[in-house]
């Protein structure tokens, strides 16, 4: 059986379930996993050091599945910028036909993915900024709790008021994204009127996730309270895991420290360490307060047949079970 929804309709996927582009994760290997398993499977675009190598990695899932799969663009303010305009023709010149954005407003590529026949899904942190994205033209927003791994935005907002508020003042599909690990959670959040959900940490969490297995293993042993919340003093938030490094982060703002003085700590590069050599305190990695929900390390198929069937339980008998 299938959960058919607005999402699944729109951009041709068998379940409502999302793995969101993640960087120095989203890997042709886990993408492609997802989207056999019937869930929408996204490539992150920056992973991949050049538009000619992620057209090598399109290549490479397609080897893997032949259902359909995303890929994710980041746009994000820097001081040497990628050359996004050439990872959006790779992706166009590749045939993708789904294209998750995030960050700074992705207008200016639009014309082109829509005129590709490509859907757009927007990753969003408050009802206004989605409101924007449907504003412009995106296909659905992928709207992120307080919770969630990552960059949860200044408004501290958690799923339970922004998933309802956002789906409320919505016309598009709306993926509910942050702190979902199970069924639970999807239905919870098709309750509270998503469409959808998408999961970060929960995928990393995967046998097909190609981060380190002491990561893995790191994510099931932490609780929910194995986060830290880094930049705030700089009005640029991010969740990431507890380790030695984020702490460290973190002292030095609360003593009146600036960018400069973690940028060490917090470089890309020490954070791929950690993923690719299992070094749990190497630098800073993303997780979200769902690691406390996560307790194996499934296939990606046994996770969303699992996730599917218990949705499918609990909506059909523990809670119809209710109405006497």
């Amino acid at each position: 059986m299938a959960l058919k929804t607005r999402f699944t309709e729109t951009f041709g996927v068998e379940h409502p379930i999302v793995q969101g582009g993640m960087m120095w994760v989203g890997r042709a290997e886990l993408a492609a996993a997802v989207s056999e398993a019937g869930g929408l499977g996204i490539i992150t675009a920056l992973t991949q050091p050049t538009p000619d190598d992620l057209r090598r990695e399109i290549d490479r899932a397609r080897e893997l599945t032949d259902k359909p799969f995303g890929v994710n663009v980041t746009i994000l303010p820097s001081i040497n910028p990628p050359p996004y305009q050439e990872y959006a023709q790779a992706i166009i010149e590749s045939g993708v036909k789904i294209v998750e954005t995030a960050g700074s407003n992705p207008e200016p590529f639009l014309p082109y993915y829509k005129e590709a026949g490509i859907k757009v899904l927007h990753k969003c942190t408050s009802v206004r900024h989605a409101l924007k994205a449907q504003k412009i033209g995106v296909d659905g927003v992928s709207i992120d709790g307080f919770e969630c791994a990552g960059h949860p935005g200044e408004d501290d907002v958690p799923g339970l008021i922004l998933i309802p508020a956002a789906t409320k003042a919505l016309d598009i599909p709306v993926i509910a994204s942050g702190g979902i690990a199970d069924a639970r959670g999807l239905v919870a959040a098709l309750a509270l009127g998503a469409d959808g959900v998408n999961m970060g940490t929960r995928f990393m969490c995967t046998r097909e996730s190609a981060i380190h297995q002491t990561v893995k293993e790191q994510i099931v042993a932490n609780s929910e309270r194995a986060t830290q919340l880094i930049f705030r003093t700089m009005h640029n938030t991010a969740r990431v895991a507890d380790n030695e490094i984020s702490r460290k982060v973190v002292e030095i703002e609360k003593a009146g420290g600036k960018f400069e003085d973690v940028r060490d700590l917090v470089a890309g590069a020490r954070g791929r360490r950690v993923f690719e050599e299992g070094d749990l305190d190497a630098g800073i990695w993303s997780a979200g307060q769902v690691q406390g929900l996560i307790d194996d390390i499934p296939t990606c198929g046994e996770l969303v047949s699992r996730m599917v069937a218990e949705a499918e339980a609990l909506i059909g008998q523990r809670l119809a079970g209710m109405i006497g």
